[in-house]
């Protein structure tokens, strides 16, 4: 979490996932573009848990989405305390807590009560199934499909025999009928609902949980939200909680919704179009900042169309302003690229600390000279850390096997064997045993013997590595060293003589 005071205290912004499954691409991308504008304002961000879908919300998930914003480096300045690991965290930073809306419902009830008592909501006892019903009948009307306020102008004496029949309540709000609702998008620009088209909502449900429209509403207005930037998912939404601020008599935020983030084939992105959890991404050997310079370009760019971007440069040239309003389109094949570009400017003591985990995964030893020579050699063609384990294997430990068809193919050909003999004779004298001494007695051989430097050069690299693909040939017997390369080209001719 941050440790640094805001410069501009005005500027207060959340990212408020609710805990019903992993941190998916959408979502980071959201809190991306809240943490982009917090640090470029010297505003505040904070992290919120929306955790009232009683059903759906699990530990699980509010740990999964905490080490994803943590993994990502959105670190943030107010909200839950999180240290790793897998408990939930019992602490928070920040004047405004809790920041798990489970632990706020009496702040919900006593703005409900509030309401009831100004004549602006009222308890309703239509179950599920009736609403559903109302909804139908209106439908089939070629009326918008909304509940038809049943219980909106039921006097004492009703309530009370609808209470005796022993009917649950829920509370809703008392939409206005008439007039509309209307707000400038720092996004959209200005945008109008009709009120007519709403439904009184419901507010606080039977079990005494607020819906989302509502515990937003009086979360964001307790925390002094400056700024409310989420998904156009959210959209509709927004009229009834302005409606809810008003009714509160409560300071508006300034609203901006960002625009979907779609799949290749033009639909919502989605797990079909391949991992969309974040964590999904670090497993496959992803960068973290590669992830958040991706998510960057996914609605929002500078005006000279930039790519490539360090956090800083993001912070520095972040504007609402420069988010556009079409949906952009994830692309895994940009994103692969891009990852490949980041990994090659990173040096080889970092490219093999970032591939550690995933060489030990593979029972590889992961730090040393060794490691790093070798990392070093296949550098240019990882595109994610999980490919290092499978270029360099070979290179890090003598157990590698020959894959088949290339040992039939080059050391099981003819003469080959007899131009393995002689290159262990030559090689055991060489001297100094360098990529230049190593070359020029490979094509003095093969100048020798009159064939071509392939007869010469192919069986080598075969003998030394296994295959046929790999780094340079003379860079590679050069790190494998005289030692072991005239004991792995003896493996190959002892397995010749089998």
């Amino acid at each position: 979490m941050s440790s640094m005071a805001p410069s501009n205290p005005s500027i207060r912004v959340r990212f408020a996932p609710s805990p019903t499954g992993y941190l998916h691409i959408g979502g980071a991308r959201t809190a991306l573009f809240n943490w982009l504008f917090a640090r470029h304002m010297g505003g505040t961000f904070i992290l919120r848990i929306e955790d009232t879908d009683e059903v759906r919300s699990t530990d699980d998930s509010v740990t999964g989405i905490l080490e994803s914003m943590q993994w990502l480096g959105l670190d943030w300045d107010e909200g839950p305390i999180y240290s790793g690991g897998k408990s939930i965290p019992t602490n928070s930073r920040g004047d405004f807590g809790p920041y798990f809306q489970m632990q706020r419902l009496d702040k919900y009830k006593a703005a409900c009560d509030r309401l009831i008592a100004e004549g602006k909501s009222y308890p309703c006892y239509c179950t599920p199934e009736e609403v559903e019903k109302m909804r139908e009948i209106a439908l089939l009307a070629k009326r918008p499909p909304k509940y038809d306020g049943t219980c909106r102008n039921l006097t004492a004496d009703q309530r009370k025999a609808k209470e005796a029949e022993g009917r649950k309540k829920s509370i809703r709000f008392k939409t206005p009928q008439e007039g509309h609702t209307r707000f400038t998008d720092l996004v959209r620009g200005e945008l109008d609902f009709e009120n007519a088209l709403l439904e009184d909502f419901v507010i606080l449900k039977t079990s005494g949980v607020p819906t989302y429209n509502f515990a937003c509403v009086i979360d964001d207005a307790h925390m002094k939200i400056s700024h409310v930037i989420r998904g156009d998912d959210h959209l509709s939404n927004t009229p009834r909680q302005i409606l809810v601020y008003q009714a509160l008599n409560l300071a508006l935020p300034e609203f901006a919704h960002l625009a979907m983030i779609l799949g290749s084939d033009g639909s919502r992105l989605s797990k079909r179009h391949g991992a969309t959890s974040v964590m999904e991404y670090k497993d496959a050997g992803y960068l973290p900042e590669v992830m958040l310079n991706y998510l960057a370009l996914l609605g929002w760019g500078t005006e000279d169309s930039q790519q490539l971007f360090t956090r800083d440069d993001m912070i520095a040239k972040f504007l609402l302003e420069r988010c556009g309003r079409s949906p952009s389109t994830f692309d895994p094949a940009k994103l692969l690229w891009m990852n490949g570009e980041y990994l090659r400017h990173k040096t080889v003591p970092e490219l093999t600390a970032l591939a550690a985990p995933f060489l030990i995964q593979k029972g590889l030893p992961s730090s040393g000279p060794i490691v790093e020579g070798a990392v070093g050699l296949e550098r240019e063609k990882a595109k994610l850390l999980t490919e290092i384990p499978g270029l360099v294997d070979f290179l890090i430990t003598d157990t590698y096997e020959y894959r088949e068809e290339a040992f039939n193919k080059v050391v099981q050909a003819p003469g080959a064997k007899e131009i393995l003999d002689e290159l262990v004779k030559r090689l055991t004298v060489l001297e100094p045993f360098d990529i230049a001494g190593i070359e020029a007695l490979c094509k003095t051989l093969a100048k020798e013997r009159g064939v071509k430097n392939g007869a010469i050069f192919h069986p080598l690299r075969v003998a030394v590595s296994g295959r046929t693909e790999g780094p340079s040939l003379w860079h590679m017997v050069e790190y494998l060293g005289k030692e072991r390369t005239l004991e792995r080209i003896k493996k190959a001719q002892a397995r010749l003589t089998h």
